[in-house]
């Protein structure tokens, strides 16, 4: 596979799982401001754009002022309208490696967000947030149902398993310092898509603690943290043409992945909440140093290959290549 598709697979992805997580954290924010009018609109709206690593602008903040800015700003990089229009134009890029399915929902969703955002205006926001959800969850469906289970595949499933976890760790730490009692931890469940889940799991105990090992160490939760590691680890086995070594992983990648994997999976129970911030801030860090040693590894192979004259030791010409993977 051309470096190039690789490459548009991994960041459409990524910015599908992008648009879809922003707004389903957007949505269960907005909802509280609307609903409780003794949540500060100006704070909760700062929270939310440090969990998504906005700086916030100068200036009070208000529902319709941070939904402008996270969810319509074509201009903002990680709006949810940006991340739909990068992830339609790497589709573009890919058509042929995509199916005709996922371009057509990609192009169709980009359409439609002028609509669902005068929608949205004129209804609520909760319109805007409910059509991205519901085109992110069609486009999951028809890239499983219509993609042949090959490389293209798994650098998409990839990107969307990386995401998905770098946003957990988003939204767990701007919760990291608050009292167990808060009932901010319920949102943190909505936030996740799992508080249905969580309910029917522990029988409907509400517990700090509970909720943090549910939304990073379930392993039956799709969109637990360490669900998502263990789909990416699955992901970079299957993409290493030489998986046998005798002294473990060998690629930079698979390397920091599964530190982070193992450091989750064999902590002592009921401790998770003890020093969180730390042990979230270093997965952070964790996930980005994937990122680097993917784009590394696959998609910056050889960018340039120089003709020299070996008489006079002069370049005659340049000629770009893309790697193949």
């Amino acid at each position: 596979m051309l470096a190039r598709n690789a490459e548009s697979l991994y960041w459409i992805g990524r910015y599908v799982e992008r648009a879809d997580d922003t707004a389903r954290i957007l949505d269960v924010a907005v909802h509280q401001l609307f609903e409780d009018a003794t949540v500060d609109p100006d704070r909760t709206s700062r929270v939310l754009l440090r969990v998504l690593g906005i700086e916030p602008p100068e200036g009070e903040l208000d529902v319709w002022s941070v939904t402008d800015l996270v969810a319509f700003s074509p201009e903002h990089g990680a709006s949810i309208t940006n991340s739909i229009a990068n992830a339609r134009e790497n589709a573009k890029g890919a058509r042929e490696v995509a199916s005709s399915e996922m371009w057509e929902c990609l192009n169709a969703t980009y359409i439609g967000l002028a609509a669902a955002e005068r929608s949205a205006r004129s209804l609520g926001p909760h319109e805007f947030f409910h059509y991205v959800k519901n085109r992110a969850a069609m486009f999951a469906g028809l890239s499983d149902s219509t993609l042949s289970r090959d490389d293209g595949y798994r650098f998409m499933l990839l990107g969307r398993s990386l995401e998905r976890a770098d946003m957990t760790v988003r939204l767990l730490l701007s919760r990291a310092g608050d009292r167990t009692s808060s009932p901010a931890w319920v949102t943190v469940l909505r936030s996740a898509g799992a508080h249905d889940t969580y309910l029917r799991t522990h029988r409907g105990a509400l517990d700090a603690n509970l909720v943090a090992e549910f939304i990073l160490l379930d392993r039956l939760f799709p969109r637990s943290l360490f669900h998502s590691v263990l789909v990416a680890e699955d992901c970079l086995a299957e993409l290493d043409q030489r998986p046998t070594s005798r002294v473990g992983a060998r690629h930079e990648a698979q390397r920091v992945l599964g530190r982070a994997r193992s450091e989750l999976e064999f902590l002592r129970p009921g401790v998770l909440l003890e020093d969180l911030q730390s042990r979230l801030l270093l997965l952070q860090k964790n996930f980005r140093e994937v990122g680097e040693a993917i784009a590394s590894q696959y998609f910056h192979v050889a960018p340039w290959v120089a003709w020299t004259d070996l008489r006079h030791g002069s370049i005659d010409s340049h000629a770009q290549v893309e790697g193949e993977l």
